[in-house]
């Protein structure tokens, strides 16, 4: 299960960075996001933070299930 959150974690953060830069440094946001939703900048500043929170819990409960075994 961890591994999959992180995955989903991973995701999230990079489509939130790319939306993020494509609106910072471009026209239009960037990424997959945006053809979906029309998500403010805010908004993909919040999906940035809380996909890096789900890697880096996801990749914390993945090492700690090694060093357990």
């Amino acid at each position: 299960m961890k591994e999959i959150i992180s995955i989903v974690g991973w995701v999230v953060g990079i489509q939130g960075a790319l939306g993020a830069a494509g609106r910072t440094f471009g026209d239009n946001p960037w990424g997959l996001f945006h053809k979906w939703w029309d998500i403010p900048t805010p908004g993909y500043l919040a999906l940035l933070v809380v996909g890096a929170a789900l890697a880096v819990w996801g990749e914390t409960g993945k090492k700690r299930a090694r060093s357990r075994a």
